[in-house]
């Protein structure tokens, strides 16, 4: 099939250039101008497309080049953009920052694989015509970079046509537009990125003056065209197996928000029911959970809370004895343990279903993409079977389990994931789409304990 999808990525020669913020910016603008905007994120996060989701209103989904081939890709922009406008894909790090020391699996690998006309973020702080040098090197550095221009970020309204007529006199690139430094609507950070969008108390004030400050500088005009001239996809769309009806709980609060949407999706289209949960406030999981979902999030920032909420986690523990399908990533995984130690080496007792304790620590202890292939059968995966996954967390454990190997692309692997009964966790968070064979597994273990009133 063949689709014309107007598209445009925002990107940047780094991180920390404002990425997020341009993309918040722009999607605020659309949607108070009523367009029906879908929106992206190249790259395992998170955080960034709670941003997103919190303006459009619409899911947002990932373009990886590691987690996805170009026909996925393109697939997905494709579905998911069926009743949108336009696309705005968020690109990660720097343009060309991909695996190691190569741009495989960068933001310009995603912009290959969907001729998606890029918009590069640029920050001229501190410089002259070397802003154009900049932006020249960046567009020449490989052959089809795709780049169509940029926007300038954080510049003073007077500095504006100075660097405007540099960098088009000097590169032939048009310039968009600009955002001035706003110091009321910045976005803040912590260890794992940006506190998640639910945390910001005045984020709807923040993006309507990104969105109004981008109506008065950025040229929409010029984006929509450059948006609208992009090639059509070519795409073909693969279904995944309905394996029948069950009840997925799934802890979602500010202590566990850490889901791929397409994750989600995929276990609905196999049968999921989801029923959100919270470890953090409510007193007993959903009676008629057929399987539970922990995702990850940030755990060790309420750990006095969740080790107190002692009804949830005798409900949990009662539960668990059935033998119900318990699949937890990261910090869903640490709160499966006996407990958890903070910084201050303070222990708080957790869940309990599983062997060793979780530490947090300083820096990151795991990070990066990895493929991840199971040593035996479990209740998510049979033995032999991989998938695509990513690990990025402070904290580690002295019993992080054995029944995956996970393997970075340098070649370097470690064990992974600890398994027990009808439970699997570990602190890699699986990409699902990579291999819809781990949606059908566990969906059947969930059905069958539906069916059965324990896994047989």
């Amino acid at each position: 099939m063949r689709k014309k999808v107007p598209r445009i990525m925002i990107s940047a020669a780094g991180s920390s250039s404002g990425k997020t913020t341009v993309v918040t910016a722009l999607l605020s603008l659309l949607v108070r101008k009523n367009y029906r905007v879908q929106s992206f994120k190249s790259g395992p996060d998170y955080i960034d497309p709670m941003y997103h989701s919190y303006i459009t209103g619409r899911k947002t989904y990932h373009t990886d080049a590691f987690f996805s081939d170009g026909g996925t890709l393109n697939a997905m922009i494709a579905c998911k953009s069926a009743d949108a406008d336009i696309c705005i894909i968020e690109g990660a790090m720097g343009y060309y920052d991909g695996i190691g020391k190569s741009s495989d699996s960068s933001a310009y690998t995603v912009s290959c694989c969907t001729n998606t006309p890029v918009i590069l973020v640029v920050n001229p702080e501190g410089m002259g015509i070397s802003a154009a040098a900049l932006v020249k090197g960046f567009a020449e550095f490989r052959k089809n970079s795709n780049i169509s221009g940029v926007i300038l970020n954080r510049i003073k309204p007077g500095m504006y046509n100075y660097y405007r007529e540099i960098i088009e006199n000097e590169t032939g690139l048009t310039v968009y537009g600009y955002l001035p430094l706003i110091t009321e609507a910045r976005l803040e950070s912590r260890h794992l990125g940006l506190v998640t969008a639910d945390e910001v108390q005045n984020l709807s004030e923040t993006a309507a003056v990104l969105g109004q400050t981008a109506e008065k500088t950025i040229d929409m005009e010029k984006l929509m065209m450059t948006a609208s001239g992009a090639p059509g996809i070519e795409y073909t769309v693969s279904e995944v197996k309905y394996e029948g009806r069950y009840v997925l709980g799934v802890a979602k609060d500010s202590a566990f928000c850490f889901y791929y949407d397409e994750n989600l999706e995929m276990l609905e289209a196999a049968g999921a029911e989801i029923k959100f949960f919270s470890p953090l406030n409510d007193e007993k999981l959903p009676e008629d959970a057929d399987g539970l979902y922990f995702g990850g999030g940030y755990p060790e920032l309420r750990l006095r809370e969740l080790s107190e909420n002692r009804s949830f986690i005798n409900d949990l523990r009662k539960k668990a004895e059935t033998g119900i399908p318990v699949f937890a990533e990261c910090g869903g995984f640490m709160y499966l343990q006996k407990g958890i130690y903070d910084r201050n080496g303070d222990f708080y007792s957790t869940a309990g279903l599983l062997d060793g304790t979780s530490r947090l620590g300083d820096r990151l202890c795991r990070f990066g993409y990895i493929t991840v292939t199971a040593e035996k059968d479990c209740v998510i995966a049979e033995k032999g079977m991989s998938i695509k996954a990513h690990e990025f967390h402070y904290s580690d454990s002295e019993c992080n389990g054995d029944t995956f190997t996970a393997a970075k692309p340098d070649g370097r692997s470690w064990k992974a994931v600890a398994a027990k009964g009808s439970i699997a966790a570990g602190f890699p968070h699986l990409y699902f789409p990579s291999n819809p064979d781990i949606v059908r597994i566990f969906s059947r273990k969930c059905v069958e304990y539906r069916n059965n009133g324990k896994l047989q």
